[in-house]
């Protein structure tokens, strides 16, 4: 029977093809293959044209045809990830997920990330199903093999969902709901150490809809997500193991839309992911997971595919995705609920924002200007000696050291530094010298002045920044420029851009928490004007973007999906272009998220060929005392690698450690 999704409906992408006759279909495959060469694109149109139940039946029938297996046949006459992705579809879904682990603990190391994808994925007839798939494949156990050849509270974890035991029923008791809450918080954030054992008992067992009331529960007793504790109390394989199980049970579609979105962006493509994924939920959620895909990233799985493969390969996976979401230009209702939830979680949580760099204890201002000025006499610079001062101290110990330095040497700190250093370094540490207001003025004033203007800067500085700090900025830049911001910005830039621009540059949002009735009233305003003239639009959207508390836009976005099944951000970026566009999707995504907002700007900053030193340095500095943990966090979960490792590869010498001291850890 052919699995169903909400309201009884099927939700997979590949149907049961009509009319369906196996040893046709097994005689059409033959001529593909026979003589010299072979017809993939028959084979592929054919195969992704049936359903598995159907493809098991045409590998019958052509054994009873021409004495042949037709796996062999097709690895034969096909090659690479083609090949890989055909014969896994002729496979039992069982069997095609007992192969994937067996080649994942075969061989020096083991594919973690596979192991956790499909045991914290799959459902607990698919788990049995999958045990005695790889005995009969194999003659092995698979739990003796995964004991075998992993360790520690991974093992325990994977074991757990090797039973294939969680509870399925969907009564939930009250009590039990508020007791895991406590014991989960119990074994983590109020306990010394973790408590992995009450984790893997509670994930590793709880029905579905019991555990995301536990998340509800432990969300409102902790004022944070269970996904937050988890990354703070476990590491390593462990972590990721448990994140990808909260995932599963808040959302399976969403976490294999994040799989499938991981696999192809940036360089190189995880292609044995991409297979993975689009084989094995194929015939189980793959309209769902487009759909989440569409709202998540913003464009379609079906266009991401397109781009990022090529030939019979790209065929046979856009077969499988069964459409293209970007064609109709419009979400799917379900998809929009998904947003609509993760915002509810984002307005519930209280997100404590930590920065790498704090004060050093037991400052001592004299002590480290003779430092300073010893590493500067004489012949030649310890840059070590400067990086180890101005990145251990506060931008306020900072500032005491400036004044402190005068006093004791009648000379200008800064002009000493500026003399010393050189590239990137100098900007660095002279960033890191200057006051957070001060250091934004001139990155605004740069901004601005030669031929030309950066956008990018000004969007981002004065869309992330609160109230206090826009008017600091303020201060600071007619200080240094003798002229206002607002007339800097209004010779330099021009039409709605501007109009943004300065009144970001006025400091004037409200501070208030949201207002329901209010909030309604914005999201139909922008939602009202979506169709009408583009000047009309950017109107309504800066009068609101630019004005309103976070915590009521939050509230304006989440009423703004409700009422047009799109997300702000995707409905900008479909009626606004160029600067104006940029502005708008920039304090969206501040509102939302800002430090998966500064994550992906530093992302962006180091991939690919060459490093925008630029915009690193003004992140790492801007940052470090605010949000830069939490940003840390988001890359590392956003991206699959560590900001510390990134810098790390892609810069070198004094600047890099300068850069990896603020970054303040290895994640």
């Amino acid at each position: 029977m052919a699995p169903t999704g909400k309201a009884g409906r099927y939700r997979g992408s590949v149907k049961e093809f009509p009319n369906f006759n196996a040893s046709q279909d097994a005689e059409a495959l033959y001529n593909a293959m026979k003589g010299f060469g072979s017809d993939k694109e028959a084979i592929l149109d054919l195969i992704t044209s049936r359903n598995n139940k159907q493809r098991i039946e045409i590998s019958q029938a052509y054994k009873s045809l021409y004495g042949k297996d037709l796996i062999a046949d097709l690895k034969r006459e096909l090659t690479g990830k083609f090949e890989r992705l055909i014969v896994g579809l002729m496979r039992p879904l069982a069997y095609f997920d007992a192969k994937e682990i067996k080649d994942a603990l075969q061989g020096i190391g083991t594919d973690e990330k596979c192991l956790i994808e499909i045991l914290a994925s799959r459902t607990n007839q698919q788990i049995h199903n999958l045990v005695e798939a790889y005995r009969d494949a194999y003659e092995r156990e698979l739990e003796a093999d995964v004991l075998g050849d992993t360790s520690g509270h991974f093992k325990k974890m994977l074991v757990v969902l090797l039973q294939g035991t969680r509870e399925e029923d969907d009564v939930v008791s009250e009590d039990l709901v508020e007791q895991d809450a406590k014991d989960l918080l119990e074994a983590g954030d109020l306990k010394w150490g973790t408590d992995e054992a009450q984790f893997i008992y509670i994930l590793g067992n709880r029905s579905k809809q019991h555990l995301r009331l536990v998340f509800d529960e432990y969300l409102k007793i902790s004022g944070k997500p269970i996904e937050d504790s988890i990354r703070g109390e476990l590491s390593g394989d462990i972590e990721k193991l448990m994140l990808a199980v909260v995932k599963c049970i808040r959302s399976t579609p969403e976490y294999f839309a994040e799989r499938l979105y991981k696999a192809m962006k940036g360089l190189g493509t995880k292609d044995n992911t991409l297979i993975r994924v689009m084989v094995s939920r194929s015939e189980i959620d793959m309209l769902d997971i487009r759909e989440v895909f569409r709202t998540k990233y913003e464009k379609s799985l079906h266009s991401m595919i397109k781009d990022d493969t090529s030939g019979e390969y790209k065929k046979a996976l856009l077969k499988l995705c069964g459409g293209d979401d970007d064609a109709a230009g419009e979400f799917f209702p379900e998809a929009a609920q998904v947003a609509y939830r993760m915002w509810e979680l984002s307005a519930v949580a209280k997100v404590e924002l930590r920065g790498t760099v704090r004060p050093a204890a037991d400052f001592n201002a004299d002590g480290d200007v003779k430092v300073l000025r010893k590493a500067m006499k004489g012949l030649g610079t310890d840059e070590g000696a400067i990086i180890d001062v101005v990145t251990r101290r506060s931008n306020a110990q900072r500032q005491e050291i400036l004044r402190a330095y005068k006093s004791h040497f009648g000379r200008d700190l800064m002009a000493d530094l500026k003399s010393e250093l050189s590239g990137s370094l100098a900007k660095l540490i002279l960033g890191l010298m200057m006051t957070p207001a001060q250091f934004d003025a001139k990155q605004l004033k740069k901004a601005m002045e030669g031929a030309g203007t950066d956008e990018n800067i000004l969007i981002e500085i004065l869309a992330t920044r609160n109230n206090r700090e826009i008017q600091a900025i303020n201060e600071a830049y007619r200080a240094a420029y003798h002229k206002s911001l607002e007339d800097a910005l209004s010779s330099d830039t021009s039409g709605h851009f501007k109009r943004i621009l300065v009144s970001l540059a006025l400091g004037n949002r409200d501070e208030g928490g949201e207002d329901l009735t209010r909030a309604h009233e914005d999201a139909k305003k922008l939602s009202d004007v979506s169709s009408g003239d583009s000047t009309s639009l950017e109107t309504h959207f800066l009068s609101i973007l630019c004005t309103r508390s976070y915590p009521h836009l939050r509230r304006v976005f989440q009423e703004f999906i409700k009422m047009t099944n799109h997300d702000v951000a995707h409905t900008i970026r479909k009626h606004m272009s160029g600067d104006v566009r940029d502005a708008f999707v920039a304090i969206v995504r501040s509102v939302k998220d800002k430090p998966a907002f500064f994550a992906d700007k530093l992302y962006d900053s180091m991939k690919g060929i060459g490093t925008d030193e630029r915009t690193l340095t003004r992140i790492m500095v801007s940052r470090s005392e605010i949000d830069l943990l939490n940003i840390r966090r988001v890359f590392k979960e956003m991206h699959e690698k560590s900001l510390h490792h990134m810098i790390e590869k892609d810069t070198s010498g004094d600047y890099c450690k300068a850069l990896l001291a603020i970054c303040g850890g290895d994640d």
